[in-house]
């Protein structure tokens, strides 16, 4: 499977593009940079206006505020926002995050908010239902944990049930673009986190959504966190491989 850069891709060069470039740094203060960082929404729209699976252009558009980006197909109107994927459950894990240092706590956001730890999903709700993004962080079985989450999105390929069995579904026509689990990891530059048999390399121990989702002792919380910066390092390294690699033409 080979991926082309559409007609009205971008061209950045490595002055411009920075795998490691921190998005809280150009949000303003108090601000989510999954919504203001002008940088995020500029690397989200070059990396993933690209050819699709099938050959189809995949081009995103970025409109005003309530619209992060959109792209039109022949299969309707895809909105996409962007979510934050290296997630400390820094609330429901207090106990442990109050435990490490300022200096810890730092390090993991600081990796946390480079682009190897962004993500985007559908924004807009269907039915009145959560979005993904809504429902990973709400649901007990997921917590937030974007390994989960791809493990439930595996499973919606394989057509397995998992704990966002219905969300996923509701966006189908978004997740067939990819046509299957592995054009998804392949567009998304997520194959650190999969085995070469397409099982997930998960941050924590998992027994089929038996169990917590969430780490029990500290050590764990913190080996957890460690798994996810080694993803998210692994990520942008691949991405930035992959933007050097096109020469990508840029338009904006």
């Amino acid at each position: 499977m080979s991926w082309h850069i559409c007609n009205v891709a971008f061209m950045i060069d490595e002055a411009e593009f920075d795998s490691e470039f921190d998005f809280r740094s150009d949000t303003p203060e108090g601000k989510d940079p999954d919504t203001y960082s002008p940088t995020l929404r500029r690397y989200h729209r070059m990396l993933w206006s690209k050819e699709l699976p099938n050959r189809e252009e995949f081009t995103l558009v970025p409109e005003k505020r309530t619209v992060y980006l959109a792209h039109d197909h022949g299969q309707g109107r895809f909105v996409l926002s962007s979510d934050t994927i290296a997630t400390s459950n820094k609330k429901r894990l207090a106990h442990f995050y109050s435990q490490l240092s300022e200096e810890e706590n730092e390090r993991f956001h600081r990796q946390g908010y480079t682009i190897g730890g962004m993500m985007v999903f559908p924004g807009v709700p269907v039915e009145g239902k959560q979005t993904t993004n809504q429902r990973r962080g709400t649901h007990r079985q997921i917590e937030d944990r974007f390994d989960l989450t791809l493990e439930c999105i595996r499973r919606h390929y394989t057509g397995d049930s998992s704990p966002l069995s219905d969300t996923l579904a509701a966006y189908r026509p978004f997740f067939d673009l990819f046509g299957d689990f592995e054009g998804y990891v392949k567009f998304f530059h997520l194959g650190d986190l999969v085995s070469e048999s397409s099982d997930i390399r998960f941050f924590h121990d998992f027994d089929d959504f038996k169990t917590s989702a969430l780490p029990e002792t500290l050590g764990d919380y913190v080996a957890y966190r460690e798994r996810t910066l080694d993803f998210v390092r692994a990520r942008n390294r691949r991405i930035q491989d992959w933007v050097f690699g096109h020469g990508l033409e840029r338009s904006w």
